[in-house]
């Protein structure tokens, strides 16, 4: 956590050009996608893109999101903990489970949002002023289906050369989720005014809500700890 608040001006930088790439981009809509359900019902994904506050704090704010967990992925259970997984060796990413609606937003929309606003996929083991394997770029996919789309995905992005390097995010089966300590959940919206957050995240926040008015929610949902 020292790194996120030691590189504010960095961050700065790195969010501003970041944020200009993906404006000028025009992001697909996924060629492979799942349809939606006529029923609802609750779906999860299970994401990593850099510090777990802004993709927490990104996808709160989408519309057929029911609830979003700040956690950890990739590594074993035993060593799912902030001060083991900070040290960059334990395998896990710092990652959200997202549970959706999939009579709301499909899976692949998700992953549009992912990938257009929630972080830069094409920068290996770092987002802004973060470095280490633990803020990778991973999609841990749930079953075949999601597998599928996710390849798909980000096959079409480069291939219609949405960014100007390639995209780097792995694509690997979910062999657990590991939530985070009850501080980490909801931290944009406890600390609204903390200079990473700021800097770092509520900008994706304004920039889902420019880049895709259709699919935002303003009320952002809150962490049920207690579960």
């Amino acid at each position: 956590m020292q790194t996120r608040h030691f590189a504010t001006l960095f961050a700065l930088i790195s969010l501003t050009a970041c944020t200009a790439a993906a404006t000028q981009a025009t992001f697909p809509d996924p060629a492979d996608d799942a349809p939606k359900t006529t029923m609802h019902g609750t779906q999860t994904a299970v994401l990593s893109g850099g510090c777990f506050w802004g993709m927490q704090s990104v996808f709160e704010h989408v519309r057929g999101v029911r609830q979003v967990w700040a956690g950890y992925s990739g590594g074993d259970a035993s060593t799912a903990h902030y001060q083991d997984v900070s040290e960059g060796d334990t395998g896990h990413a710092e990652s959200i489970e997202v549970q959706f609606d999939p009579a709301v937003i499909s899976y692949g929309q998700l992953l549009k949002i992912y990938f257009a606003v929630a972080h830069d996929p094409t920068t290996l083991n770092r987002q802004g002023p973060d470095a280490g394997t633990q803020y990778r770029s991973e999609i841990f996919y749930a079953n075949a289906q999601q597998q599928k789309i996710a390849q798909s995905y980000i096959a079409q992005i480069n291939a219609a050369k949405v960014f100007d390097d390639s995209i780097v995010t792995l694509v690997q089966p979910l062999k657990g989720f590991y939530p985070a300590e009850d501080y980490h959940q909801d931290y944009a919206r406890k600390h609204p005014d903390d200079p990473y957050i700021v800097i770092n995240d509520a900008p994706k926040v304004a920039h889902l809500k420019q880049m895709f008015p259709a699919m935002y929610q303003p009320e952002q949902m809150v962490v049920d700890v207690s579960l």
